[in-house]
């Protein structure tokens, strides 16, 4: 007579489920704020990505410091299938047949058309960006022994939108010049970075909070860093 092994499925809680849907808003949001371009000084050229993509990145903190890389890991990989999904159906709609009448479809085709070579920087950015971000922050709080939330935050995002910017700006403005790109990258990563240091003392309360009502807090140890064991969530 043979028996089945049963395994016991993994649960998560209503607020991680909450904030892994804020966390996929975010980027989504992010793809069509991306559109737009603005100045805020003369040598200082930003996306409008940039007024909440940074939200992504305090939630990442939140996320890997209460539950962990693994968690966030998967919290990452759903963020990163949304976006392709809303990308390979933007081009779908895009390719239907405008009607007579609409006079919109310039409008739409520049705001949810993104070229591929600029749709493939920004998964490939995010992905790493996102990624380097949970596992600095991972280990750092191994290494500090859960103490100094602040500076594994600040660093972690600092690296992780380096990342994303050294990986997105080249391949999509490769034809601007070095000068260009470098003005760029360093506007953007100082812009993100400001953006996690004004809005820290919130976070640092909310895991706080967060860590008090979840009865948890992760110390990842022993554990596979690599960004495609998504299974891999216990």
């Amino acid at each position: 007579m043979s028996t089945e092994k049963i395994i016991p499925r993994q649960g998560f809680s209503v607020i991680f489920l909450w904030l892994a849907i804020l966390f996929n808003v975010c980027l989504i949001t992010s793809n069509l704020f991306a559109a737009k371009v603005f100045q805020l000084w003369d040598w200082c050229v930003l996306p409008g990505a940039v007024i909440i993509f940074p939200i992504s990145y305090v939630i990442n903190d939140c996320l890997s410091e209460v539950y962990g890389f693994r968690k966030s890991r998967l919290v990452i990989w759903t963020g990163f299938a949304m976006n392709f999904f809303l990308l390979l159906s933007s081009w779908i709609v895009i390719a239907l047949p405008g009607a007579p009448f609409w006079e919109g479809d310039a409008s739409f085709r520049y705001v949810f058309g993104a070229a591929p070579r600029a749709a493939f920087a920004s998964l490939a950015a995010f992905l790493v960006g996102s990624t380097l971000n949970a596992i600095v922050m991972s280990r750092m709080k191994v290494a500090d022994r859960g103490l100094h939330f602040w500076r594994r935050a600040i660093i972690s995002s600092l690296l992780g939108e380096a990342a994303d910017s050294a990986i997105f700006i080249p391949i999509v403005f490769w034809s601007s010049g070095v000068r260009v790109i470098l003005v760029m990258m360093a506007c953007q990563v100082v812009a993100k970075v400001l953006y996690e240091i004004i809005v820290l003392p919130f976070t640092s309360v909310f895991v706080k909070r967060l860590k008090s009502i979840e009865h948890i807090d992760t110390f990842d140890s022993s554990i596979s860093y690599n960004p495609f064991k998504i299974r891999d969530i216990d």
